[in-house]
């Protein structure tokens, strides 16, 4: 149990008042004017502001900055990472693919008004009704008679991944 002798309750008081000036700065971001905001923006990002970004943007940016610069910002290794993804280079990214497709063997299971179908994957490429199809996608557009994504049709894909990968 720590000692609340002196010291302690210094530290403690510290930490207090620290974190009531870092709200009393976020909350002066809020009620700050477009050209201060887009001041407040060049004195913490040494450039100027993107040309249409949204206020509500601005103020959270700003926020953000305000509290890496009180409380320290990301290590450099998780930079690098989120550098290498932004990029698409990422080991996380190919990482993520490969969980997404079924392995060789899996069979997939999909009823389509009312009608069961049945998709077993291989290595290169898939089988249905006894023939050998190139993707799963061209399974779905035979199934449905319209363009899918066959990892989505078949539920290895939700509708959000297919949007925001694609």
């Amino acid at each position: 149990m720590e000692e609340a002798g002196p010291s302690n309750r210094k530290r403690r008081a510290q930490k207090i008042c620290a974190a009531q000036d870092l709200q009393q700065q976020v909350v002066q971001i809020f009620k700050l004017e477009a050209a201060s905001l887009q001041e407040s923006w060049q004195d913490a990002f040494g450039t100027a502001p993107p040309p249409n970004l949204s206020r509500a943007f601005m103020i959270r940016a700003l926020a953000h900055r305000i509290q890496e610069n009180a409380c320290g910002a990301l290590k450099p290794a998780t930079l690098r990472i989120l550098d290498r993804a932004a990029e698409g280079k990422s080991p996380l990214k190919a990482l993520t693919a490969r969980m997404r497709r079924a392995a060789p063997g899996t069979v997939l299971l999909r009823h389509w008004r009312g009608v069961p179908h049945r998709v077993t994957v291989l290595d290169a490429d898939v089988v249905y009704r006894g023939r050998r199809y190139k993707s799963l996608s061209e399974v779905a557009r035979l199934i449905t008679g319209t363009r899918w994504s066959g990892p989505m049709f078949f539920g290895l894909r939700n509708r959000k991944q297919e949007m925001a990968d694609g």
